[in-house]
């Protein structure tokens, strides 16, 4: 027994170091170069001469493509591998990302965005999917956690280069937003080749799994599976009948909604309470961060520890909708900016345990596709949440409306976590040690 303990510790430890850091580096690139419009719009609504509505077309637009590639991405995934299909995913996204560049009109922007979200679509489900086919379920939190945090992680960076990149604006003829545009977007093409060559696509094939270690987590996984006959979504009608997979799916909207509402407008927004320039509100994000990442990191080590997920996205939920309302309703910025960090540590704190718990009752060809139908209901939050905040920014001249509807959303998906909760406690109590 001893010994098999120390096997399975073992194998965890080389799983996580050897995949892990190479994920986080996927998904951080995958995520600045969803959202850095939001630093390039700075300087694009002048050049361009596009509308705060305009932005927020294209900024939803993306997950509108985004939404419907999302499920077949998954199950070409499963047919095809992780190894090829990701590296393929980051290559087309990478170039993509890069041609905005050349964007001249609303229409190029409209359609280059449609095109990143299509190519990106089925990276994130795939990783979710990807994990659970090498981490146990009880372990699944804080994994998640480990490669999400580079989510937070990515706006640290994002915010600490792209006010030097605006600020080549005019060298080698290319504007600064140009420049931003072709930088952020190499390191996807870089990174296909690394997940390419090194991710593998189970532990039979991990070189740096010794036998018993190859043995310990193919049992362990096989021994979830077979637990509970009935209580698993193991085909792709199941899950998708499952109304787990709906539930979640919403709380994902209402979360993902709020989040990119604010996120991609996020410079703007503390440009108007600050009167900063860019490179200081850059800073500023780079700090909220900072902040986001021990929050993701922390809670998923909570809830993991006392072994109640839904408390673990119920509390953080109420406290992002009170941040909001402080951020809609205070104008002194010394209140305002610091609500807004506080906010940033509880979004991303409530991201682990909710990608967690799905998939302690989604199985096989169904984890594939439930995943990706929680992941592509969610995402269309961004089609809705940006486009009403920058609507509303043009109609009012402010975005302090949006941001109190913005708290009442929050408090929603908190309600719908709680129904949850109530399920899980009546149909699956198990799931509360997930």
């Amino acid at each position: 027994m001893v010994e098999d303990q120390e096997t399975g510790r073992s194998a965890m430890r080389k799983a996580t170091w050897h995949l892990i850091p190479v994920i986080a580096l996927g998904y951080g690139t995958a995520y600045m170069d969803r959202v850095n419009i939001g630093f390039a719009r700075l300087q694009m609504k002048d050049d361009l001469h596009f509308s705060n509505t305009i932005f927020g077309v294209g900024a939803g637009i993306f997950f509108v493509s985004y939404a419907l590639c999302e499920i077949p991405s998954n199950l070409l995934l499963y047919r095809f591998g992780a190894r090829r299909w990701l590296a393929a995913i980051m290559f087309t996204w990478g170039l993509l990302a890069m041609a905005m560049m050349f964007v001249r009109t609303p229409v190029e922007f409209y359609g280059m965005r449609f095109l990143l979200g299509m190519a990106e679509a089925g990276f994130f489900p795939g990783v979710l999917f990807y994990l659970t086919q090498w981490f146990p379920a009880n372990l699944r939190a804080r994994t998640i956690s480990r490669f999400y945090v580079s989510l937070p992680l990515s706006a640290v960076f994002m915010g600490a280069v792209a006010g030097a990149l605006l600020n080549l604006h005019g060298k080698l003829g290319l504007r600064g937003w140009q420049w931003l545009f072709l930088v952020e977007g190499l390191p996807a093409i870089l990174l296909s080749s690394v997940f390419y060559k090194f991710l593998p696509d189970t532990p039979h094939e991990a070189p740096w799994l010794s036998p018993p270690e190859r043995d310990w987590i193919e049992a362990q996984l096989h021994a979830e599976s077979s637990a509970a006959p009935g209580s698993h979504a193991t085909g792709v009608g199941a899950a998708l009948g499952d109304i787990r997979v709906w539930l979640f799916g919403l709380t994902n909207l209402l979360m993902l909604g709020v989040n990119y509402a604010y996120t991609l407008p996020l410079p703007s927004i503390l440009q108007d309470l600050t009167a900063l320039n860019a490179t200081l509100v850059g800073y500023i994000i780079s700090g909220m961060g900072i902040c986001g990442a021990i929050g993701m990191l922390l809670n998923a080590w909570l809830s993991e520890r006392n072994g109640n997920p839904y408390l673990h996205m119920i509390v953080p939920s109420v406290l992002e909708a009170s941040c909001l309302l402080v951020a809609a309703f205070v104008i002194n910025p010394w209140i305002a900016v610091p609500g807004l960090v506080v906010m940033y540590f509880a979004h991303n704190a409530i991201q682990a345990p909710l990608l967690a718990v799905p998939s302690t009752f989604l199985k096989g060809k169904g984890a594939a596709a439930g995943l990706a139908t929680i992941n592509m209901i969610g995402i269309l939050g961004g089609v809705i949440g940006p486009f009403l905040m920058d609507w509303a920014r043009d109609l009012t001249g402010s975005y302090k409306n949006g941001l109190a509807v913005l708290a009442l959303t929050m408090l929603a998906a908190a309600g719908v976590v709680a129904i949850l909760h109530s399920l899980a406690q009546k149909t699956a109590p198990r799931l509360l040690s997930a």
